[in-house]
């Protein structure tokens, strides 16, 4: 895997799992400890890895060293004595095996527990996109400022409002009712289809599609639907959306990358007869 590959896809995917893994570990107080933590970790494999290769679980490796470094910052910080004992006795020792760190099953249900805890109605609907995105999706802000058509410092106030609403009044993962995720939903289902429009029309000038975020949007909307919080027709239907649109993407570039347009793809069509055909259909 290429550094590129690394932090496009690998990272990118990897970033909200740890997060929302180690968030439900010490309490949503410490989201941006858990960030910072997470960021370390990141960066340290991109170093590593791209001299000496891969590990051979790479998720279970950016947790540990993810872990580690949270862990290390806890101690540091006076008043957190209790969660740091309660997360030294809930977490990984070195004797464990590294495939029962990171279960798939307990990542899924933490990622989407904090989906919903994004969505809390007592943040402003813009900042439960800004945290989403930023927190779970791995969006920088950049990437969001020009997403929800903003200026960069409105990305960064609305983070803020967000964090201190969490580090304030933050719910336990399992404290959330079927009420709290069945009124939640319909801002979990936005956040998908803004990750995933991020993807189908980059607001990269470099990138005309970013097929690893429509990936990332279709697994995880398939994630939601086979929940049972998330199986509702709305879901449903933005799940066939995305695999409507991304069946599409490669008819959308051209040979070199960028975007087709209308007219030229029609004027293809034509010229391998398949315009006539269509014709035809219709009129019969």
């Amino acid at each position: 895997m290429t550094p590129t590959g690394l932090v496009e896809h690998f990272f990118r995917h990897e970033y909200g799992r740890l997060v929302a893994t180690l968030a439900r570990r010490v309490g949503l107080p410490y989201i941006e400890a858990v960030e910072d933590a997470v960021q370390s970790a990141l960066m340290v494999a991109l170093e590593a890895w791209t001299t000496a290769g891969l590990p051979r679980n790479p998720s279970a490796w950016l947790f540990r060293v993810a872990c580690n470094e949270l862990m290390g910052e806890l101690r540091q910080q006076a008043g957190r004595q209790r969660i740091l004992i309660e997360t030294v006795r809930d977490g990984p020792s070195g004797a464990e095996d590294e495939s029962a760190i990171y279960l798939d099953g307990e990542v899924r249900d933490d990622f989407l527990r904090m989906l919903f805890v994004c969505c809390d109605e007592a943040i402003p609907v813009e900042s439960q996109l800004v945290f989403a995105l930023k927190t779970l999706c791995g969006f920088s802000i950049r990437e969001i400022a020009l997403r929800l058509f903003t200026s960069e410092a409105n990305v960064y106030k609305r983070l803020s409002r967000a964090r201190g609403r969490l580090r304030q009044g933050a719910p336990d993962f399992d404290a959330l009712a079927s009420e709290h995720y069945a009124s939640r939903l319909p801002a979990v289902n936005r956040i998908l289809y803004l990750l995933f429009t991020e993807g189908y029309l980059s607001s990269h000038a470099e990138y005309a599609i970013r097929k690893e975020l429509c990936d990332e949007a279709l697994r995880l909307t398939t994630l939601l639907a086979e929940h049972r919080s998330g199986r509702h027709p709305d879901t449903f239907a933005l799940l066939a959306l995305m695999h409507l649109h991304v069946a599409r993407l490669d008819a959308r570039q051209n040979g070199s990358g960028g975007l087709l347009l209308l007219e030229t793809r029609t004027a293809k069509l034509h010229e391998s007869g398949g315009g006539c055909q269509c014709a035809r259909l219709i009129a019969a």
